[in-house]
């Protein structure tokens, strides 16, 4: 991003578009968590896309996307390969230490997925001496491993989400354990799933999960973080929000 970007004063932010235009705004993210942010053959698409796209309209910014393995968005961050992450990271106490948060962006549920018939609950007696597949560096993992692993539950970390769905679906694992959406889009409502289906209800835990979803900023970047404050603020209060929101969620996604 452009100094004029970064720099800015904080006196001088009365308007959301103050980049000028043609100036670029590196968005790193990890596209494989459907409906959030995917793959297609013309590059990355999905909800986060969507906002981080419409962001960039309101700052007259030029939008880039670069891909990343979830577990190293915030390194990638800090070695300034993009300015901002945008990828289905929860606001937690553990990353506000590394990095600034942007206001929340949505609040999606965590569920387990399991076969169907298969009576399993999220809880550590339920899963002793089972293998539950997590995506590394998610506050699914963190929350398996912080309550469950020491209780005799396996945790069994993959680098990308489909690699948790393939063994599921193997059998090399029991159960799995991520955010509610995606299960739903990356495997229930697909072929592949069809013998599956979610086990128990929403996990619980404000200490693990945060409060929502939110962009991710070098600390530093105070400036860049109030203005896509104003433009999130200003999509919620015009309802390009809601409208974008839409077209992936029957359910208020914000307020979950």
């Amino acid at each position: 991003m452009k100094k004029a970007l970064f720099a800015l004063s904080l006196g001088c932010l009365s308007a959301v578009t103050l980049a000028a235009p043609g100036d670029v705004l590196k968005f790193g993210t990890s596209p494989a968590y459907a409906p959030f942010e995917f793959k297609t053959a013309s590059g990355v698409a999905g909800f986060d896309v969507d906002l981080g796209n419409e962001i960039c309209r309101r700052l007259q910014a030029k939008c880039v996307w670069v891909e990343n393995d979830f577990d190293g968005l915030i390194p990638a961050l800090k070695a300034r390969k993009f300015d901002a992450i945008l990828a289905s990271m929860n606001i937690t106490e553990a990353r506000k230490k590394q990095i600034a948060f942007s206001d929340r962006t949505y609040n999606s549920p965590t569920r387990m997925v399991a076969r169907k018939g298969s009576k399993l609950q999220p809880t550590a007696e339920s899963l002793k001496g089972l293998r539950i597949g997590v995506q590394q560096g998610t506050v699914q993992e963190s929350y398996a491993k912080k309550r469950w692993e020491a209780a005799g539950v396996n945790v069994v970390s993959y680098q990308n989400q489909e690699q948790v769905y393939q063994d599921l679906t193997s059998g090399r694992i029991q159960a799995s354990l991520q955010d509610a959406v995606e299960a739903e889009y990356g495997l229930l409502k697909s072929s592949k799933g069809a013998n599956f289906e979610f086990a128990g209800g929403t996990l619980k835990d404000a200490e693990v999960f945060g409060i929502g979803t939110g962009i991710g900023l070098r600390k530093e970047d105070e400036a860049l973080r109030q203005q896509i404050n104003k433009a999130l603020a200003a999509m919620l209060q015009d309802g390009s929000y809601q409208k974008l929101a839409a077209k992936y969620f029957s359910f208020d996604i914000y307020n979950n």
